[in-house]
């Protein structure tokens, strides 16, 4: 029988005991202190606020910001972000924003960063917890470095890290109310909050690239979870990201929980925010409608000839066919898209997501 051998010679000791630490302390000495102090009003509302802007500052900031710049902001924005980024302890923007694009550029394949056919483990937090490779060039994150903000955080991200996320609150805990209020706001608002924040990001990386659907592509793992986005201000739409991932939306339909989407909205608004990008609309329907053929496809080569809803499925594949042809005509034309040309698309994508949705409560009544 192998026996599984931990190879301690490969451990990233500094990061493995930060992350298992402030998760042990956020699974004992936190409960005891809640125990023995209560949460107050002034704790819990603490709590969220550290949440809202450590994460905010990671989703807004670290990812859609500079690591995929699909808008512009205002100094004061990303000054806002590097500081509070900083607190979330996911590393320097320079070094986040250098292994995403790395895990953008080679998805699912060994150069991935996270790369989740490694196993769900290793994509959440293994990759941290072992150094499996050498800490990579800053190549491709050069035009970041030109920003004095992401360079004077990047130089300090140690100490100012440890200042945001535990320093910071210990003594906004201590003006409130004391000792134990201070003990608190470093136990809630520091070492509980950085393992809330840490491991929605971690769970994007791994969930996301394991649950949910794959409405806009199949080519890689990344998969769209509802769910996820609850947990991650509006990151768990992370098929369509992968497809567009200049688009400063993640879930692009106008129901999905996308609070970052909203906030970079509202930025622009005052005048904080500009050249917010988006994937064009027939882009984006076009996308679906190729990942419906292509599931399309897929149905007919295992539907047996003589079932029911294989004369559906065929009608359904070659009226697809049909009009990807007509709009591959259409694009090459470089005719203006139409509303009217939009509604007929909105249309054709909605007869084949029905009729795979009929072809697969067949296939499960016949199981």
């Amino acid at each position: 029988m192998k026996i599984f051998k931990i190879p301690y010679e490969r451990i990233n000791w500094q990061t493995s005991i930060f992350l298992i630490g402030t998760l042990l302390l956020t699974l004992t000495v936190v409960p005891v202190y809640l125990w023995h102090y209560g949460l107050d009003w002034f704790q819990a509302l603490f709590f969220l606020f550290m949440v809202f802007a450590t994460g905010m500052s990671i989703t807004l900031g670290y990812h859609r910001l500079f690591s995929h710049l699909t808008f512009k902001a205002h100094w004061s924005i990303r000054l806002f972000t590097a500081l509070f980024g900083a607190a979330a302890f996911e590393n320097s923007i320079m070094m986040w924003c250098c292994e995403h694009r790395r895990h953008h550029k080679h998805v699912d394949h060994d150069e991935d960063p996270y790369d989740i056919s490694k196993g769900f483990f290793h994509a959440h937090i293994g990759w941290l917890l072992f150094k499996l490779s050498a800490e990579p060039p800053y190549d491709n994150v050069v035009d970041l470095a030109q920003d004095p903000i992401v360079r004077l955080q990047h130089r300090f991200i140690h100490p100012l890290a440890f200042t945001m996320s535990f320093i910071m609150p210990t003594l906004v805990g201590w003006a409130w109310g004391g000792a134990h209020a201070a003990l608190g706001s470093f136990l809630l608002a520091g070492v509980a909050r950085v393992v809330f924040v840490q491991h929605s990001t971690f769970f994007i990386n791994s969930a996301c690239h394991t649950v949910g659907n794959r409405p806009y592509s199949s080519r890689c793992s990344a998969r769209d979870s509802w769910i996820m986005a609850l947990f991650t201000f509006g990151e768990g739409y992370h098929n369509y990201h992968h497809e567009f991932q200049h688009d400063y939306r993640n879930g692009v339909k106008p129901w999905q929980f996308d609070p970052t989407k909203w906030a970079i909205w509202l930025l622009s608004k005052v005048g904080l925010a500009s050249k917010l990008r988006r994937a064009p609309s027939e882009k984006i329907l076009l996308a679906q409608l190729a990942e419906a053929q292509r599931q399309l496809q897929s149905k007919l080569e295992t539907a047996e000839p003589t079932s029911s809803v294989h004369g559906l499925i065929t009608h359904a594949y070659e009226r697809i066919q049909k009009t990807a042809h007509e709009w591959a005509v259409y694009r090459d034309t470089q005719l203006e898209v139409t509303r009217e040309k939009l509604i007929e698309l909105r249309c054709e994508l909605k007869f084949a997501i029905n009729s795979l949705k009929i072809f697969n409560e067949w296939e499960a009544a016949m199981a």
